[in-house]
């Protein structure tokens, strides 16, 4: 791929995201992703193929850069507690940027879930991390420390991938929601606190 291919795809990604962000992957058309790219059809077919491999891609690649920052702050020399403040932080921001993306992971982990598992590095990437060390320490006796893990990313991730049965079942519109969204920044932090045993000396 020439620098000028690589320069126009990167363009369709960009725009596409933008798009599957506000408008959602069934209401965003390749002709709209073409047009506001400054490109035509042809092109976003012949560099992504379909719309929905083109959805994949992008979504796979904000999967990457994301689970990058994760691993990151799981290792990094950041107090525990802080450690638990930024990666609530961090899936809050991403699953408000990109509201598609729990529904298509949970989709892709059914469907090849080798595939995903290999990209996230997952064993190595959180089994053997500072955070999950620092974890069994703190976790009740008797509790695996997964038990303690699951429990902070379903507090988080969620409220997301539920959002239209929540705000059915509430009568909440979209800026409501993502309001109730940040107030659980700090309040997934105490929950998950709340639980956690002493670190042992």
């Amino acid at each position: 791929m020439t620098q000028k291919d690589q320069q126009t795809a990167t363009k369709i990604k960009e725009v596409a995201k933008s798009l599957f962000k506000k408008k959602g992957f069934k209401e965003t058309t390749t002709r709209e992703i073409a047009s506001e790219a400054g490109t035509n059809l042809a092109l976003v077919n012949y560099y992504f193929g379909t719309k929905e491999k083109l959805f994949k891609s992008v979504m796979l690649e904000t999967m990457d850069e994301f689970f990058g920052q994760i691993k990151g702050v799981m290792n990094s020399e950041h107090p525990f507690e802080e450690k638990v403040d930024l990666l609530v932080g961090n899936y809050i921001d991403l699953l408000t940027d990109q509201p598609e993306l729990p529904v298509f992971l949970l989709s892709e982990l059914r469907q090849a879930p080798e595939n995903i598992l290999a990209r996230i590095d997952m064993p190595k990437g959180i089994g053997s991390s500072t955070f999950f060390q620092e974890l069994k320490q703190r976790s009740p006796e008797g509790v695996h420390p997964i038990h303690m893990l699951l429990n902070l990313l379903s507090l988080t991730v969620f409220p997301f991938a539920a959002k239209p049965m929540v705000q059915a079942m509430t009568s909440t519109d979209d800026k409501a929601y993502y309001v109730l969204m940040e107030q659980r920044r700090s309040l997934i932090k105490l929950w998950f606190m709340n639980i956690l045993s002493p670190p042992q000396s």
